[in-house]
């Protein structure tokens, strides 16, 4: 059975009941590392890879917002949320600019705490470099489609914006309007859309786009 990868936290803590009560709450999902002091905190963070930080404003022998600076001077680029009693706007800005990327003030709800630890730790997958459609490649960076034999169309930019608009959502029928809104001068009429496809299909394939009447426009096979 695969267990489910736990990110990693480093929790620097000095108050004695929250910091162990922080680390249980968290524990179901994550690897919590307690650290009780600064210099502790300091140390972790600087020798060991983490996934996020939750650092104390308020900490004996070195100060949270001392610790997340010299983390950051140190080219430490790990996602770090300020946990602290002092909710002044000017103590978050404090905490903002010497490089935290959140901060919560206590008491606090232990969902919230969650979700912000989520938040800083979501990888978001890159976009795709290209995209199939039918038996051709779309790459909308470099706007050009490659047929399965090698043959490169190059296109325009708003040829490659149609395309990838639609290539987007291949089970939805976009709207010529909702286009038109998206990609053209408000002064364009509804027609240029059509002109466009036109010439989409002129270049690639008559099946690379589909219309569906009185609606708009769907990206089809384009198996020819």
């Amino acid at each position: 059975m695969t267990t489910a990868y736990r990110p990693s936290v480093l929790l620097v803590e000095d108050d004695p009941v929250l910091g162990p009560l922080i680390a249980d709450l968290l524990e179901p999902d994550y690897r919590v590392r307690l650290a009780a002091d600064g210099q502790e905190g300091l140390h972790r963070g600087l020798t060991e890879p983490w996934d996020v930080m939750v650092i104390d404003r308020g900490l004996p022998l070195l100060d949270g917002i001392a610790v997340i600076a010299a983390l950051r001077s140190k080219g430490i680029a790990t996602p770090i949320l300020i946990l602290t009693a002092l909710g002044d706007p000017d103590e978050k800005v404090r905490g903002l600019d010497a490089g935290a990327n959140d901060y919560m003030t206590k008491p606090f709800d232990a969902g919230e705490l969650a979700a912000r630890l989520r938040a800083l730790t979501r990888v978001f997958p890159p976009p795709a470099s290209s995209v199939s459609i039918g038996n051709w490649e779309l790459d909308p960076a470099a706007r050009s489609v490659r047929s399965l034999y090698g043959e490169l169309v190059s296109l325009t930019a708003k040829e490659a914006e149609l395309l990838t608009a639609l290539a987007a959502e291949p089970g939805r029928v976009i709207p010529r309007e909702e286009l038109l809104a998206r990609f053209f001068h408000s002064s364009d009429q509804p027609g240029v859309i059509d002109t466009y496809v036109h010439h989409l299909r002129r270049k690639i394939t008559k099946s690379v786009i589909r219309t569906v009447h009185g609606v708009g426009y769907q990206i089809g096979d384009a198996d020819d």
